[in-house]
């Protein structure tokens, strides 16, 4: 049971945050006090990144005032990053050394990167992971002429047409986008597919199907040198942070967080977790912001229970099938449902409506009431 005097803490900023400091601003602080500890003051929505990369938007666009919105949930807000946690102690420490004790725990870091795992080392490679991370290096590298998109997923493939068409560039670069083993959006219908090559083409994109590794300074494709290359941008996916496993949390194979329907961890269940830190036991459910997006209000509803001294009731349960949208960086869009298709301007407009509805709800909510 969990008095009126507990203490929750948000661990991370991520979406599905959001939805809990939106459901507390709307409905109140639980029975419970409340704490949210991230490195950023802002959260970047990732999905206006490739649309500042080819110009389409303003640097600002995309960020969510997460100081705002914790002050007006009455939420403490600590700017840091987890590095440790005790779930048996209930405390974590931050990376300042500061050390905050909790009676549940909610995290939504997000992975991190892992190019230098997956790839090795070299100073040309930046990662998405951090987005805030990427946004500010990639403003450093205006002069690459050749650049190198690792990975074929859908991001990978927004940030490849992004670059291509790149307006704070000194010139447009030459991408090579590097799907890896599995081909161009394997997760997508062959319809999608054919649009988003047909479009790669038109571009001048060049696709390469293979893996990628960096080797004494220099990247292969499968077992050819492509140099010179300037910039290598992985968009790998997301790996797992290294302090759940090693502080005693339950995790896979892989680290991520092992979790219950109601997002318990299977060994801790006053530690939440959601996201693409956390992996789903009695589904699968692929790492996904949407999938972030749409759990964050079950979180929200959760966690009151849980305050409260209740069990959890509430468990996220993905539909058949998301509406995703590819930005092409030159004022058109892909749209992916199933196994439907299309392209043009006006899809543009709908995900530029979507994004921006997104956006202005937390925008509002962010407001002095």
């Amino acid at each position: 049971m969990v008095d009126c005097a507990a203490h929750i803490l948000l661990i991370g900023g991520g979406h599905a945050h959001l939805a809990v400091l939106a459901d507390w601003i709307r409905k109140g602080l639980p029975s419970a006090r409340a704490t949210l500890i991230t490195p950023y003051r802002h959260l970047r929505y990732s999905g206006t990144v490739p649309g500042w990369i080819a110009g389409q938007y303003d640097r600002e666009t995309g960020l969510v005032d997460l100081s705002s919105l914790a002050a007006r949930g009455g939420v403490d807000l600590v700017l840091d990053h987890c590095v440790r946690i005790d779930p048996d102690a209930r405390t974590i420490a931050g990376e300042q050394g500061r050390e905050l004790s909790f009676d549940i725990a909610s995290i939504d870091t997000g992975g991190v990167g892992q190019a230098a795992k997956l790839l090795g080392d070299d100073p040309r490679i930046i990662d998405i992971r951090p987005i805030d991370r990427f946004v500010d290096e990639l403003g450093r590298h205006s002069a690459a002429k050749r650049i190198a998109v690792i990975g074929g997923g859908a991001g990978g493939t927004e940030l490849a047409f992004g670059l291509r068409n790149a307006a704070r560039f000194d010139r447009q670069p030459d991408i090579a986008f590097v799907t890896g083993a599995a081909g161009l959006l394997p997760d997508f219908s062959s319809a999608v597919r054919s649009k988003v090559q047909a479009e790669l083409q038109q571009q001048g994109i060049e696709v390469i199907v293979g893996d990628a590794s960096i080797k004494a300074g220099q990247i292969y494709f499968e077992s050819a040198s492509y140099e010179p290359v300037d910039l290598i941008v992985a968009a790998l996916g997301s790996g797992a942070p290294d302090w759940p496993a090693q502080g005693g949390l339950a995790c896979d194979e892989s680290g991520f967080i092992a979790v219950d329907r109601f997002q318990r961890s299977i060994s801790h269940p006053h530690v939440l977790a959601v996201g693409d830190v956390a992996v789903r036991q009695d589904r699968r459910i692929v790492h996904s912001g949407v999938h972030a997006v749409f759990a964050g209000p079950v979180l929200a509803d959760n966690l009151r229970m849980m305050a409260a001294g209740l069990a959890p009731r509430r468990s996220y349960t993905p539909r058949w099938n998301n509406l995703y949208l590819m930005s092409t960086g030159r004022g058109e869009a892909i749209a992916s449902y199933g196994p439907l298709a299309a392209q043009g301007r006006w899809v543009s407009r709908l995900k530029h409506w979507i994004d921006n509805r997104w956006l202005s709800q937390y925008a509002a909510l962010a407001k002095p009431g």
